[in-house]
């Protein structure tokens, strides 16, 4: 369950409404947890424990060297000082960690004071920085230093030890939290800077069973070609629809993943499931009615249009993940169900 002061949005829940029901043919395509390693390689996601040192960029390329992979990517750089959650994408499944920025992240952090403060007024100030706030990138750093807006969905203390406050930040992806420290030292009148930070979460991405570090990685994978035993790396490698768990999606029949795979735009036939927090020009995920990801749309109306309407485009498609072949075409299911 999720603690509700601490809330980012992936964890709004999923809210389907039922527009038609049909069943599917097992004879295509496959539910992503029953994948085969192979496949998992391809289109599979690690979430990886960040060390202290190397950047996330090594430790990205150390875990494709281990896996003997053409391609991994990773969502949200981390200093090299800074640890903890690294969703990393394999293979083809990199093109969907653009997800991962509407997600959210987490960090636990030790700011240093540099003049002691009151609890209270560390309090009060840290409420300061909640909701909208504007950032200006510090000088080193990979963006161009212009002001802009970043949402901060939760900042709490935590604890207060002298000059050490120990805090947890939740924020919009892009939020620069060593800047953030700095801002509440001006805001306290007394300076403040960061020691220390970890990222405790990015969206669906928690410290649970499934976060390993790069030594967990090369003995799963080292047992997997050794022994031909999978157990242990089909507990790291998560399917690639881990990242859009939190998106609204629209799971649609059988008979329309080819066309969408081809680059059809979503029809009103061709849905069954309709997620109730989708609005008009919102980015939504195409699901099958095993919980494969298909691709990006977005959203030609809301969802309660969605459900009542019918016919016409009901979301334009924007990006195809899945290969097309896996479904036939609508003509050749409608042949075999006869």
């Amino acid at each position: 369950m999720v603690d509700i002061e601490f809330k980012l949005p992936s964890d709004e829940p999923e809210q389907l409404i039922i527009k038609s029901q049909d069943t599917t043919n097992e004879e295509y395509g496959c539910e992503p947890d029953k994948r085969d390693i192979e496949t998992l390689l391809k289109y599979g996601v690690i979430n990886l424990n960040k060390p202290s040192g190397p950047t996330s960029h090594e430790v990205v390329s150390w875990a494709r060297k281990i896996l003997e992979i053409d391609n991994a990517g990773h969502g949200g750089t981390l200093d090299p000082k800074v640890t903890g959650i690294l969703p990393c994408a394999l293979g083809k499944a990199t093109r969907v960690l653009s997800a991962l920025l509407y997600a959210g992240k987490e960090y636990v952090g030790v700011m240093y004071l540099h003049t002691p403060e009151k609890l209270k007024k560390i309090e009060k100030i840290f409420t300061i920085f909640t909701g909208k706030i504007y950032q200006m990138p510090p000088i080193k750093s990979s963006v161009v230093r212009k002001l802009r807006i970043r949402e901060i969905y939760y900042v709490k203390v935590l604890e207060v030890n002298k000059n050490h406050v120990l805090f947890k930040v939740g924020c919009e992806a892009g939020t620069y939290i060593r800047k953030l420290c700095f801002d509440i030292g001006e805001a306290l009148c007394s300076g403040a800077h960061m020691l220390e930070l970890r990222r405790t979460r990015v969206g669906p991405f928690t410290e649970d069973k499934s976060h390993v570090n790069l030594h967990n990685l090369k003995d799963a994978y080292s047992i997997y070609r050794e022994e031909g035993d999978d157990y242990y790396l089909r507990k790291i490698i998560s399917p690639m629809e881990k990242m859009v768990s939190h998106l609204p999606k629209i799971f649609v029949r059988d008979t329309a993943v080819d066309a969408l795979c081809h680059g059809a735009d979503l029809a009103s036939a061709g849905t069954c499931y309709v997620d109730a927090r989708i609005n008009n020009n919102m980015q939504i995920v195409y699901m099958t009615l095993k919980k494969e990801l298909i691709g990006f749309g977005t959203a030609k109306m809301n969802a309660m249009k969605i459900y009542k309407a019918k016919s016409g485009i009901v979301a334009r498609t924007n990006k195809i993940f899945m290969e097309r072949g896996i479904y036939p075409r609508w003509n050749e299911i409608i042949k075999n169900k006869n």
